[in-house]
């Protein structure tokens, strides 16, 4: 299925569609506070994948959606979730690379992350779009007891950067 897709900044008025969409994902990993919080903090950049509301009525539009925290010249993902009947589509890909580009543009030297350890899909493309695996938190998310596997790409500031093409 071919999407027009959309990405762009999010803003606190579309907090409601979040808080959905990080339960469908993360089984409401935040709160709506925390999201008004991370939201209305200027070392939060959040980005929205969106697509025609028509075409996911189920939807407010917004099927994916990813933050990360500029911390010194490191941007730290935490949160990068797309819909589930919308995963496998290239949306994560696409949205991985606006966050990237967002903390390119801010002159973040690095990224890092933490997965779960059974989130093969997600290794996956953060793999293919040069993060390693740099470290392991044993017992990292409270909910499973899973381990967080930390990963890390440099080089976001190499003249020759470039993203991994799909």
């Amino acid at each position: 299925m071919g999407l027009d897709v959309t990405i762009n900044s999010i803003s606190v008025a579309e907090i409601d569609s979040i808080v959905i969409l990080d339960r469908l994902c993360f089984g409401g990993l935040w709160s709506i506070d925390s999201y008004r919080r991370e939201l209305t903090n200027e070392n939060s950049h959040f980005i929205g994948v969106s697509i025609d509301k028509s075409l996911a009525p189920d939807t407010s539009g917004i099927v994916g959606f990813g933050c990360f925290w500029a911390i010194l010249d490191e941007a730290h993902i935490t949160l990068l979730g797309i819909h589930p009947q919308y995963q496998r589509q290239g949306l994560g890909q696409m949205l991985l690379s606006a966050l990237i580009d967002k903390a390119r543009s801010i002159q973040m030297a690095r990224a890092t992350l933490e997965v779960r350890n059974s989130n093969h899909g997600a290794i996956h493309l953060y793999e293919k779009n040069g993060f390693q695996t740099v470290g392991r938190r044993k017992k990292y998310y409270q909910d499973t007891g899973e381990d967080g596997i930390i990963m890390w790409r440099g080089g976001l500031q190499d003249p020759n950067f470039r993203h991994i093409v799909v």
